[in-house]
């Protein structure tokens, strides 16, 4: 069978998805461009900048997208191809858009404020803490690992670490013309695409060769310095302009697949793998190829303080994850049209696999096959970079806010740990000690905790839904699913790793488990508390 088929399926599903269900869902949420979004009325130049529809949507895009859409999907491919590209799609569609999507109107009607606050003003001060310390734990993991990730694709690739660096001069340059001399955004973005080009290639032409420690130490200043900036210095432009890169690849690597046209060469599928049973496992793994929880943090975080109007989350946080699953339908093709999947996972990982794969599609337009592959490497590695920074600017938003309070006749108060410095300096000291010390060890219950953070994530737009006396059925439903996928993958986790005497994780995944449980009673009880038949939309803002 021809792997064509499931590619051209799959965007048809998410073209009639956008049109028919955002649309309904934009209905449900009740966008109105006559409220003014938190990137107005609390605009400070530094966290909330009002942003152009497109501009945010390449922020947004490069900071969920990563190289989690990749790795989940290789990987998942163990379990045969029909239940990865079923969950992949229709995961995207209910699960994934719908919490993305969410998350974003909800953080947009608690002026931009992550879902720890959401959840505060729904279950109150003790879910809000015990959501926020999960949170903040979930980002210094993401962080650890992300500076290992980078650190050693600089390591194996130098000419990415040259292009990343002369993507940050490009960033600055853009955003200061741009954001400071109003020069025209179709020019501009013209110009700074094409400067990233040329950056990719003084890269391949001048590799910088350095040791992973000092990249590390490097990378360490860089997310400092990224965290406490003002975003439309950094950030908002580097995520909008590499952006690009990633539609690029994702356009040039569909197009190659139509003239390559694989075939399947992988099991339709497979119950039991070397990862374990198909269910909890394959939905664990696929992960931000449907749904993940980093992504409520990234709109909830980062993206709602820049909406400019309502009505763009819908093209922001529902369409944004439909390409991501875009992606995810083309990297699981290029694990299950290899022959020898297994062996050419264990020769270099799941990267390996994807940017080997896009190589082959791209030759078949012409692109020199090393060329193809090099290009698809810098692009992933430069969007783990965006990755790290952005997860650093979470964590300091959601150490702040546990450490912000809030009076009635006071307003908002600040202790010096909401202080952002403080926040951003506690944050990365803590995730740099476990990338250099025992990051590894903890890593694997990743995969879990960041699914158990979206099932957190709906449970608490849907009490807030609910408290609104509007209709949460199409948040509740996938968050009934969420939580069994990931109490069960917690508890087959536990299990295993106490057989193994492996304590650290073990533990931890048993407190994941009690901590899932105990905001599970927590909105339980609210939601006892809510009376009255819901309506159909959602009127309070």
């Amino acid at each position: 069978m021809s792997a064509l088929v499931l590619l051209v399926g799959a965007i048809i599903a998410f073209l009639l998805a956008y049109k028919f269900y955002g649309t309904y869902l934009a209905k449900k949420f009740e966008l109105d461009d006559s409220n003014p979004t938190p990137a107005h009325t609390m605009s400070d130049g530094v966290d909330y900048v009002p942003a152009k529809a497109p501009v945010l949507l390449g922020h947004h895009f490069a900071s969920i997208a990563g190289a989690a859409p990749i790795i989940g999907p290789v990987s998942a491919a163990v379990f045969g191809w029909i239940p990865a590209f079923l969950w992949i799609v229709l995961g995207g569609i209910f699960f994934g858009a719908v919490h993305d999507f969410s998350a974003l109107v909800a953080s947009v009607r608690h002026k931009g404020k992550s879902i720890a606050v959401v959840i505060e003003s729904t279950i109150g001060d003790t879910g809000k803490k015990l959501f926020g310390i999960f949170a903040w734990l979930t980002l210094v993991l993401v962080i650890a690992a992300f500076i290992n990730v980078v650190a050693n694709t600089f390591v194996a690739v130098p000419q990415a670490g040259t292009a990343s660096i002369l993507f940050m001069g490009v960033a600055l340059l853009y955003g200061f013309l741009v954001f400071r001399r109003n020069f025209p955004l179709a020019i501009s973005t013209i110009a700074g695409v094409a400067l990233l080009v040329v950056a990719i290639w003084l890269g391949i032409l001048f590799p910088l060769v350095l040791a992973k420690t000092t990249w590390i130490a490097l990378l360490l200043v860089y997310i400092v310095i990224a965290s406490v900036t003002p975003v439309w210095i950094l950030l908002q432009p580097r995520d909008y302009l590499n952006s690009f890169l990633l539609y690029a690849l994702i356009g040039l690597a569909v197009i190659g697949v139509f003239f390559y046209n694989p075939t399947i060469n992988a099991p339709a599928f497979v119950f039991t793998t070397n990862l374990g049973w198909l269910f909890p496992i394959l939905f664990v793994t696929i992960a931000c190829g449907a749904i993940s929880g980093f992504h409520s943090l990234v709109a909830s975080g980062t993206t709602a303080k820049q909406m400019y109007k309502e009505t763009d989350a819908k093209f922001i946080g529902y369409g944004g994850m439909l390409i991501e699953s875009t992606l995810a339908v083309v990297a699981l093709i290029t694990a299950i049209m290899v022959a020898d999947y297994a062996g050419e996972l264990a020769n270099g990982g799941a990267v390996a696999v994807f940017s080997r794969g896009v190589g082959a599609f791209l030759g078949s337009i012409g692109v020199p096959l090393t060329l193809g592959v090099t290009f698809a490497s810098l692009v992933v590695s430069a969007f783990a970079l965006t990755t790290l920074d952005t997860a650093t600017r979470l964590g300091r938003y959601v150490f702040q806010e546990f450490f912000e309070k809030v009076s009635a006749t006071e307003g908002e108060s600040k202790s010096i740990a909401a202080n952002p410095y403080v926040a951003t300096i506690v944050t990365v000291v803590i995730s740099g000690w476990l990338a250099l010390t025992s990051w590894s060890a903890i890593w694997p219950i990743f995969g879990s905790a960041n699914q158990l953070l979206a099932a957190l994530a709906l449970l608490a737009v849907s009490v807030w839904l609910a408290k609104l006396g509007k209709d949460n059925r199409f948040v509740k439903y996938p968050m009934y699913f969420m939580f069994a996928v990931t109490l069960c993958s917690l508890v087959i986790l536990s299990y295993k790793n106490f057989l193994a005497a492996n304590w650290v994780l073990a533990v931890i995944a048993v407190l994941l488990f009690i901590l899932a449980i105990i905001l599970a009673v927590f909105a339980n009880k609210t939601l006892k508390e809510v009376s009255g038949p819901p309506n159909t939309g959602v009127g309070a803002k």
